[in-house]
């Protein structure tokens, strides 16, 4: 798999970036929200990338970050009728931390709001998608300590309060926001539960 791609740009379009590699232009499709970052023509510039495999054609996809490559692939594998072409719409209508927080908070009026995505589909992507983003979510969180909204680090707090604010976090939630959401998951839930019920209770 083409995990990477590293030359000069050389061309770009809204939806597609032309990467000059050891004297061969690769065309790669690209979400508009990674044009936005691109350097200008004649600089170098690094994408990660997704090749899809079809029949009838074999297309090389470019993000900005590995963030919003692995949301790309999540939305072509995991939801039924998303192809490529929404895919990068969706992409190209809002960032992949948006989008997750999107999803994670099952806000079918935002993401009805992009081109090619309609209430049913929005639906189907919170119901296809929402498990799958938190336990990626608790699988990527970081080991840095997270501070609370005074500036202080949650060190005092149980394992499974603090990695479930800052799954929130990661999702989107302001800080302030995610530690009374968990806190309130918390108080119906009990001292005993774990880290995903706690989220997935935060989330509603």
């Amino acid at each position: 798999m083409i995990a990477t791609i590293n030359g000069t740009l050389v061309e770009t379009t809204p939806l597609q970036a032309i990467i000059e590699v050891h004297g061969m232009g690769y065309a790669v499709h690209v979400p508009v929200t990674t044009t936005e970052k691109l350097p200008a023509v004649g600089q170098a510039v690094t994408l990660y990338t997704l090749p899809v495999y079809r029949e009838d054609e074999h297309t090389l996809y470019g993000f900005h970050s590995r963030e919003e490559r692995e949301c790309f692939r999540l939305l072509i594998q995991k939801v039924s009728g998303i192809g490529p072409r929404i895919a990068l719409s969706l992409l190209s209508k809002m960032s992949a931390a948006t989008l997750k927080s999107a999803i994670a908070n099952a806000d079918t009026t935002l993401l009805a709001k992009c081109p090619g995505i309609g209430k049913k589909t929005a639906e189907r992507l919170v119901v296809e998608l929402r498990d799958t983003l938190v336990s990626a979510t608790l699988s990527s969180l970081s080991k840095q300590p997270l501070l609370s909204s005074g500036g202080t680090p949650l060190s005092t707090e149980p394992t499974t309060v603090k990695d479930a604010v800052q799954a929130l976090v990661i999702l989107g939630y302001k800080l302030a926001d995610a530690d009374k959401a968990v806190r309130h998951a918390l108080s119906d839930l009990g001292l005993q539960t774990t880290t995903e019920a706690l989220i997935r209770k935060a989330l509603g």
